[in-house]
């Protein structure tokens, strides 16, 4: 860009910054806020208002397109020109009854719609956002109306002056002047009244009379209605609640209902209003309760008196008419018994027996019965009735037997020692009639020829006088003690069987029996014993936990609990094993292992159930015999061995240690050597190199040993035990075989019979030949040192010992020309050292002229060095 145009910007620019300085000065701060009303229901794009001029902007870019505007929220209801700010409806209608945040707001003032709007710079060069709030005004655009075109009321007749009821509100979805303001009443037509209406300005809440203002209902020009008016209240919430208001008496039989016309208006300009029709129906009172006959009513009856038989009827009767004058009958203040026994018929008032009554369970019936109408509410009168149950002779005497003491009786059967006294109470006799009177006079005695009688219990001289008793049945109940009138020998006689009959003095009499089962106890006076104080068994190894080891069994020579025998384990045996305390089985707790323990010692006890506890002993030994369960183990799972080579044939090569924790032919074991099969090279299976000798573990070569040919022999040994079925256990042996000096060094260059030119002009430290050897051994045996032992008569020659590099020892003079042989010798490192010898020919001159005379001296002394 040249420095013309440049120029023609910078007037631009500084406009520019100067339309965004001023701007930014004049907006507000992000958080005003700007405030519209505008009423619900109105028409698309009615103006709100100017954005920009309610901010107070300068007018310099707006209308440019320079600073834009747009609504960041509230774009539902709203739109604002991006150019000018003027902020108008959308076509979305408003509705202000229908916006959530207004359902609930009873003041105009506070429901509200908020938007966002951002003012944008140049290029969006800056933004600012502003916050809106747009109070929604109502309208009268709703009709009050009631909940139905038809409201009814009942009114009872004989009312008083100024009763109240309320009547059926109605609703206006709008509120303020355009809500509910007043409520008419109007005559029906039978009156040809003139409406009277109700009404409470708005905002009037002062209490009392002033906040309720009346018009009677029917009113007409020469004076008032004294049948009803009406009257609206204002609630604690605001709303006016119309009520009917009785002004005058009501007499159903003269007039029995009323039609009038409930009209509402709201306050709005023009009012809106609707009406209903109001139907007021006069009911009939129930002003006369039933009464009763007499207030008491009394009868007997007696007792398994049959179902459906009369007993009493109550009577009552009402002076009203129609329902209010019907009378039925209901029990009153009656017990469940009561409900249960009894029939109340509710039409007729008769009492008959719904179900059999039985005297001993209930003597009285004493209850309430009530009398009421059916008039609204419903009037009733008490009576109360009283039913005696007369006693029949229909229970049998009861025969108790029950305990006396520390005689026990179990199951109608007395347990009583053979040592007790003559005269010893043995059980308690009690014998009761439900029955009264005669009917329940009771007598018994033992029958039969046992060595037991009845005596009173109340023949104890310490026994204090029993105390007076109103109970019939109580004083029915007599008790007896049981006594023994002779010795017991449980040798001689172990049962009695005691019969106790008791008879009562009814007319016919009843009667009844019980039998008490008299057991004579033994005297605990024997010891259990086993039939042997040692028990001895073989028990294997490895069982399942649980598993019977032995069954002990003891033997006592009394009878009954003093027989019943209870085993034990001697604490000693630690918890290995545990006994059956009823049928003597001594089981393992968990599996028994012979490596860890082979044999066990302990007591069995058995002791009965006497009292006191006797007891006796035995002594058992638990032998576990091995099972096998332990494979053979090697000491190590891989024996190494060194072996020298050359060694002969069938010697020992290492010994393997292998062990079995069984015993017997559980633990014999038998050793064999596993070695991969090989095929020699006739294609058969080759000779096997090893074996192993069974009672020591060692190992023998069945050749000897070439390391030049193999070094290493890996293989398995396998021990087997003996058991059945068998278990075995693998090692493996790496055989490692050492270098012996068997093998002397081989010269492989140069050739005997080849020879190197060397021209005379080579100085000192020149490489003529280099030697080169190989040993078929290892280590210090393969460590090869090189040696001039002959043919260096100048000494113009010498040799690395350990690289075999021959050089010049000092330059060459016209003497040294002509055919050199050297003799160079090998030696190992070996004890004793192997060596070998070697011909190195050097021909010094400047060509190979007369290579045949080099060759034939060369020969010649090779042949030399054979035949020497």
């Amino acid at each position: 860009m040249g420095s013309e145009s440049v120029g023609a910007l910078q007037p631009a620019l500084r406009c520019y910054l100067v339309l965004v300085l001023q701007l930014l000065t004049q907006l507000t701060p992000v958080d005003s806020a700007l405030r519209y009303r505008i009423a619900e229901e109105g028409p698309p794009d009615v103006r709100i208002g100017n954005v920009a001029a309610d901010l107070g902007l300068s007018t310099s870019g707006i209308g440019t397109g320079d600073v834009t505007f747009a609504l960041e929220s509230g774009s539902e209801y709203f739109k604002i020109d991006n150019v000018t700010g003027e902020l108008t409806t959308s076509t979305r209608r408003i509705d202000r009854e229908k916006l959530p945040q207004c359902q609930m707001i009873f003041d105009e003032n506070e429901c509200f719609l908020d938007f966002e709007v951002s003012v944008i710079g140049p290029l969006q060069s800056w933004v600012d956002l502003f916050e809106g709030r747009i109070v929604i005004t109502d309208v009268n655009d709703n009709t009050p109306s009631f909940p139905s075109p038809v409201l009814t009321l009942s009114v009872e007749e004989n009312r008083p002056i100024g009763t109240l009821y309320l009547l059926p509100t109605a609703t206006d979805r709008d509120f303020g002047r355009n809500g509910i303001d007043r409520y008419e009443l109007v005559q029906d037509s039978r009156d040809q009244r003139r409406p009277a209406s109700a009404s409470m300005p708005a905002g009037n809440n002062n209490g009392g009379a002033d906040r309720r203002r009346s018009q009677e209902a029917g009113s007409a020009p020469a004076g008032r209605s004294n049948v009803f008016e009406l009257q609206v209240a204002d609630t604690p919430d605001g709303q006016k609640q119309p009520q009917l208001i009785v002004k005058g008496p009501l007499d159903r039989e003269a007039r029995d209902s009323y039609e009038l016309m409930l009209r509402v208006r709201d306050g709005g300009s023009p009012p809106r209003s609707s009406q209903a029709l109001l139907r007021v129906a006069i009911t009939d009172v129930n002003d006369n309760s039933p009464r009763f006959e007499r207030a008491v009513y009394e009868a007997e009856m007696a007792e398994n008196t049959p179902p459906g038989t009369p007993v009493l009827q109550v009577r009552a009767s009402d002076r009203d008419v129609g329902v209010n004058g019907q009378v039925e009958y209901v029990f009153g203040a009656a017990t469940e018994s009561v409900r249960r026994l009894l029939r109340l018929d509710e039409a007729s008032g008769w009492l008959s027996v719904l179900h059999r009554i039985d005297r001993e369970e209930v003597s009285q019936l004493r209850f309430t019965v009530t009398a009421r109408d059916r008039g609204q509410p419903p009037r009733t009168d008490r009576a109360t009735v009283i039913l005696n149950v007369r006693d029949e002779n229909d229970n049998v005497p009861v025969v108790e037997i029950r305990k006396i003491g520390r005689i026990l009786v179990r199951d109608g059967a007395a347990m009583v020692p053979e040592n007790v006294l003559v005269d010893t109470p043995v059980a308690l006799v009690q014998v009761s009639d439900r029955d009264q009177g005669e009917n329940g006079a009771v007598t018994c005695t033992v029958v039969g020829d046992v060595p037991f009688t009845l005596k009173p219990a109340g023949e104890n001289a310490l026994a204090p006088p029993p105390p007076p008793t109103d109970d019939a049945f109580e004083r029915n109940k007599k008790k007896f003690f049981l006594h023994t009138s002779a010795l017991l020998d449980y040798e001689a006689t172990r049962d009695y069987s005691v019969t106790i009959v008791a008879v009562d003095s009814g007319s016919p009499s009843l009667s009844s029996n019980s039998t008490l089962m008299v057991r004579v106890v033994d005297i605990n006076d024997h010891a259990p014993t086993f039939a042997q104080s040692l028990v001895e068994v073989h028990f294997a190894e490895n069982n399942a936990p649980g598993e019977r080891v032995v069954t002990v069994v003891a033997t006592d020579a009394d009878s009954g609990k003093n027989a019943e025998i209870a085993y034990s384990l001697d604490p000693s045996v630690n918890g290995a094993f545990y006994i059956d305390a009823d049928n003597g089985d001594i089981r393992a707790t968990g599996a028994l292992d012979r490596e860890q323990r082979e044999r066990y010692e302990f007591r069995v006890i058995a002791r009965d159930k006497g009292s006191p506890s006797l007891q006796g002993s035995a002594t058992v030994v638990v032998q576990v015999t091995d099972r096998n369960d332990n494979a053979p183990k090697f000491v190590q799972e891989v024996f190494t061995f060194y072996v020298k080579e050359n060694l002969l044939a069938n010697s020992p090569v290492g010994m393997v240690t292998v062990t079995d924790a069984d015993e017997g032919e559980n633990a014999e074991l038998s050793l064999f050597v596993e070695e991969d099969e090989e095929e020699d090279e006739a294609g058969g299976r080759k000779q096997e190199m090893f074996s192993i000798e069974n009672n020591t573990g060692t190992i023998f070569s069945a050749s000897s040993f070439d390391r030049e040919s193999r070094s290493t022999y890996t293989f398995r040994v396998r021990a087997v035990d003996g058991g059945d079925p068998p278990r075995s256990a693998t090692a493996t042996v790496s055989l490692f075989v050492t270098d012996e000096n068997d093998n002397a060094p081989a010269v492989t260059a140069p050739a005997n019979e080849s020879y190197t030119l060397l021209p005379p002009a080579s100085g000192a430290r020149t490489v003529v030949r280099t030697v080169t050897a190989l040993d078929g051994d290892a280590g210090s045996n393969a460590d090869l040192r090189f040696a001039l032992v002959g043919g260096n008569p100048f000494r113009l020659f010498e040799i690395g010992p350990n690289s075999g590099v021959i050089t010049l020892a000092e330059p060459l003079e016209r003497r040294h020309r002509g055919l050199h042989r050297l003799v160079v010798r090998v030696n190992d490192s070996g004890v004793p050292s192997l060596c070998a010898t070697a011909l190195v020919h050097v021909f010094i001159n400047e060509s190979l002229t007369n290579a045949t005379l080099v060759d034939a001296q060369v020969s010649q002394t090779t042949e030399g060095q054979s035949l020497s």
